[in-house]
């Protein structure tokens, strides 16, 4: 077998490793492995490919960002900011048809820009909406797929994990990421909050035909004070540290991580127990994170040690494909491998194989980077292999609504997504233009 055969055979080992069960860094660092073996006939060479990625990752200086970022969005779960906004966000919608669904997404925005997490989302968010939703006679699905769709934006609005892991294997500077994924997540917030409105006027029976008004005491500014001020500050000082550039990611990670727990405090959200165990969830999330990034380093070497991305380049070229084409293509391929693989996944399989592509046709890799997060995200919502919609399924613990009914919800939102995936890809400045 030719280089490039044995490492087109790589890249469905990979997909079908992962597919049946394998732990996502074992089969990319495994199969990397033997490729590299195969490819050179020397098992030394594989040994110092290995050597090479583990280094290099180690002290990626960058990736202080992961553990910092995570501890920050755990200490803000523990704190309650989640509830607090819903209950801001939910009163000032309550009187709009499907309003509720619209807090759910505004409240899932601002919950996001703190936590980067569409499961972390989709748990508290399952809690706190969907009992609510039911209880003032929303459809059910229209209860879970809300929650579903908006638990997207996680990993969409920075800080995120996603965006992290495409900047490290696309070489991409995490701050630039940041940036450029926040046009694009408040576009997506719009978008869904626009889609419910119009569903609430042409679609009346996904919202729920005899919807309640909710029946709450009016807050008072001192509470609505109470309640944003301390979220909204943490975004300031994350985002704003970035942005205005007296912060790198990794101090504005810290800053925002020290402003957390202050704040889980003060508010007697926290004690030195769960302060403990924070810390230990947080090892555990950075461990699991730091193994997957250097396995796709080693996954990467040996793609472009056989040659692969240079062959897939010269491939299309050859054939005159221009830009519409491979981005119908690229999306195309996102979607099909959504439907069985997570988000790290495909970007870590599918990304370096169209570096090289998008580097030749003169592209941005940062924007490119949000079409990949947002087209991967696209895979949450689908079956059979929706983890958002499986996390929301076994949080509700409702047998009255099934895994179906959560997928039937959720596939209004993924459309929308679709639309606003369209959207950035004929739009770039959208996601870059902030970084002029």
């Amino acid at each position: 077998m030719t280089p490039v055969e044995i490492g087109a055979f790589s890249v469905v080992a990979i997909i079908f490793l992962v597919y049946i069960g394998m732990y996502i860094p074992i089969a990319l660092g495994l199969v990397s492995f033997v490729s590299i073996w195969l490819i050179s006939g020397k098992s030394i060479l594989a040994f110092n490919f290995l050597k090479v990625a583990v280094g290099d990752g180690v002290e990626e200086y960058a990736f202080a960002t992961i553990p910092l970022f995570t501890v920050m969005g755990l200490l803000v779960s523990r704190a309650g900011l989640g509830t607090d906004i819903y209950t801001v966000m939910s009163r000032g919608f309550r009187k709009i048809t499907g309003g509720i669904g619209m807090a759910t997404v505004g409240a899932n925005a601002v919950f996001a820009a703190v936590t980067g997490s569409s499961i972390a989302s989709a748990s508290v968010f399952t809690k706190i909406s969907v009992p609510e939703m039911k209880r003032l006679n929303y459809n059910p699905r229209f209860a879970v797929g809300v929650v579903a769709g908006s638990s997207v934006l996680g990993m969409i609005i920075p800080p995120s994990a996603m965006l992290i892991i495409y900047s490290f294997v696309a070489e991409q500077s995490v701050g630039e990421m940041f940036l450029a994924g926040i046009v694009p997540g408040l576009v997506l917030t719009a978008a869904y909050i626009i889609g419910i409105l119009l569903a609430g006027r042409f679609w009346p029976s996904f919202i729920g035909q005899n919807v309640k008004s909710t029946e709450v005491e009016e807050l008072t500014w001192f509470e609505v004070f109470d309640k944003t001020v301390p979220i909204l500050f943490l975004i300031t000082v994350v985002l704003g540290g970035i942005y205005t550039g007296w912060l790198t990611p990794v101090e504005s990670g810290a800053a925002g991580a020290f402003v957390a727990l202050i704040i889980a405090f003060m508010r007697k959200k926290i004690t030195w127990k769960g302060l403990w165990q924070t810390a230990i969830e947080t090892g555990h999330i950075t461990a699991s994170i730091l193994f997957l990034i250097l396995m796709a380093s080693l996954y990467s070497r040996m793609l472009g040690y056989a040659g692969l991305p240079n062959e897939l380049n010269a491939f299309l070229q050859e054939y005159n494909f221009g830009f519409v084409t491979v981005m119908i293509i690229y999306v195309l391929l996102m979607l099909f491998l959504g439907t069985i693989l997570d988000t790290a996944s495909i970007i870590l399989i599918v990304v370096p194989l169209f570096l090289t592509l998008i580097e030749s046709m003169g592209l941005s890799l940062v924007w490119f980077g949000i079409v990949t997060v947002i087209g991967a995200e696209i895979g949450l919502l689908t079956p059979p292999l929706g983890i958002s919609c499986f996390v929301i399924k076994a949080t509700l613990n409702d047998p009255k609504i099934s895994l179906k009914d959560v997928f039937m919800g959720a596939f209004p939102f993924a459309v929308i997504m679709l639309l606003v995936l369209v959207l950035i890809i004929k739009y770039p400045v959208l996601s870059i233009g902030i970084l002029n």
